[in-house]
């Protein structure tokens, strides 16, 4: 089909052109507009293009006065038929027009538009915020009570952000950490100081972690005294199990040299099976040191496995002093010289003063011409995990000590740069077992890895989780699992341990009486001289 367009020049002679119309009806519906190909001026809109004789364009001015306002209109309402007529319309056109006539006010219009587009998003971004928020409030309070929160509410919010900023886990056990919080202050009586105590205990309990617990004001008085060397009790370091063959029960991992259960004959590697005829199949640890702890003078019962045999004890609660060094030199048997001295150190535990104490022992064997070490760390169970690391310090000149760990990887680097060091070129050897534990591993772990050390005995516990203590506003408190560790070798000892690197003879004393006699003696059977201890 065919139209006709027409303006008027300033000669006022008429120029058409004819535009010729094609209507494909195809899948794509395609519309094409062509120019008669004859020789002469042809006029479309704002353009006029004469087409000379060699088949070339030559594109003039074209002033049509006012009727290009009307024939804009015109060709804009015939390709608004063709749009409606078909479902899919394309119009190729041969020509640029020219809008230079409306240029102004299309430029005003184009800023109107971003004008309002720019004031909507604004109005509209600053109403989203406004919903967001009052949806943010109404969920976090709206449910669980129409009055403010109570005391009793606030201790709970208290210990719910210690767990949600310091526990390892963020998963924590695969539930949404906020709904629970909302479910317990909607749904958990807190209206009593011990109801509040309950609900943390069953908020922490879902964690499914046994080592993240809740301390009342006494526990954790408690085992702050503990950690300061200072313990009224049996003188017992209990464990879980780290393998499911044999009795069930809790694992001794320790026994304070001296204390009422060493002299009753209690190992590392005991299980005790009940406390005060109650079974501890399903007992948490620290519910049974709970048991066993009590006022000075009182008695306690126990049922220990020890190999095939089966015991009942009675123990009477002493105060328990715990002296984390001992010291003790060695002579070999031969030549006086001063080579044939080895200095001793028993640590047994990780208080407060440990570090201290290691470097006052390190200083009175030195003073006494000794040129090698021996650092027993057989049934210490751990303790303060900064005294760990100050330990591992005074044995190593420079290196990674151990590597702290999150659920995305390493988080903190402990190391030593020598200045804490006095003691980094004589010869070492440490003696391990399965009742060395948590930190006692840590040093362990960083003196074999550094090539520092020679490590004799058996594998240790496999603690490889760090726990922290956080004391709540009302005096009670928080143990929780903030990581866990990797020996500087980038080893996960978690239920493993530290494999040490040779063993030791079965006989092999634990005192540094004994340990002495081992030199001093060639014909026993737990002697060990001196290029057995220290050659790699």
């Amino acid at each position: 089909m065919e139209f006709l367009s027409s303006c008027a020049s300033s000669s006022s002679s008429q120029r058409f052109s004819f535009f010729n119309v094609q209507h494909q009806n195809t899948l794509s519906s395609r519309a094409t507009v062509k120019v008669l190909p004859w020789n002469f001026s042809v006029v479309g809109l704002g353009r006029s293009t004469r087409l000379s004789a060699d088949g070339r364009e030559r594109t003039l001015g074209c002033n049509c006065g006012s009727n290009r306002v009307l024939l804009f209109r015109q060709f804009w309402r015939y390709h608004s038929c063709l749009a409606s007529s078909f479902d899919l319309i394309s119009l190729n056109y041969r020509y640029v027009f020219n809008w230079n006539v409306y240029q102004v006010n299309f430029r005003r219009i184009r800023s109107s538009l971003g004008k309002f587009r720019q004031r909507f998003s604004v109005k509209l971004a600053r109403v989203m915020v406004c919903v967001m928020l009052v949806m943010s409030v109404s969920s976090t309070f709206g449910g669980t009570s129409s009055q403010a929160l109570t005391e009793e509410n606030l201790l709970f919010l208290e210990a719910w952000r210690t767990i949600d900023r310091a526990y390892i886990d963020k998963t924590f056990n695969g539930q949404s950490w906020f709904r629970y919080r909302e479910n317990a202050l909607r749904n958990e009586p807190m209206n009593t100081r011990e109801e509040t105590y309950t609900a943390i205990k069953k908020m922490l309990a879902t964690l499914g972690d046994p080592f993240t617990r809740f301390l009342e004001p006494e526990k954790f008085k408690s085992l702050q005294s503990g950690t300061q060397g200072a313990l009224t009790g049996v003188g017992l370091s209990i464990g879980y199990r780290t393998n499911v063959d044999g009795p069930a029960g809790l694992v001794v991992i320790s026994a304070a040299p001296g204390g009422p259960a060493e002299r009753a004959g209690i190992t590392s590697g005991d299980v005790i099976l009940a406390i005060d005829d109650t079974t501890t199949e399903s007992m948490g640890i620290y519910d049974a040191a709970e048991q066993l702890q009590g006022p000075e003078g009182s008695s306690v019962q126990l049922t220990v496995q020890s190999g095939p045999s089966v015991k009942h004890l009675d123990l009477v609660r002493e105060k328990v002093a715990i002296n984390p060094v001992k010291s003790r030199i060695c002579e070999l048997p031969g030549s006086g010289d001063d080579s044939s001295k080895i200095g001793y150190i028993k640590l047994t535990s990780f208080t407060q003063k440990a570090s201290g104490a290691v470097k006052e022992a390190i200083d009175y064997l030195r003073s006494n011409k000794v040129n090698a070490f021996v650092l027993d760390l057989r049934d210490n169970s751990g303790g303060l995990f900064p005294e760990g690391v100050e330990i591992a310090k005074i044995w190593l000149d420079k290196g990674v000590i151990v590597y702290i760990c999150d659920s995305r990887g390493v988080r903190d680097i402990y190391d030593s740069d020598g200045s804490s060091s006095i003691a980094a070129s004589e010869p070492l050897a440490v003696l391990v077992n399965k009742g060395t534990a948590s930190a006692s591993e840590i040093l362990a772990g960083a003196l074999k890895d550094n090539k520092r050390a020679i490590l004799f005995g058996e594998p240790t516990y496999g603690k490889g989780k760090i726990q922290s203590v956080f004391k709540l506003s009302d005096g009670s408190g928080l143990a929780v699992t903030v990581a866990r560790y990797e020996t500087p070798a980038h080893i996960d000892i978690d239920k493993v341990g530290v494999i040490p690197d040779r063993p030791l003879p079965a006989s092999f004393p634990k005192d540094g009486d004994g340990f002495c006699s081992c030199f001093e003696d060639a014909a026993s059977a737990c002697n060990v001289n001196r290029l057995q201890l220290f050659s790699r």
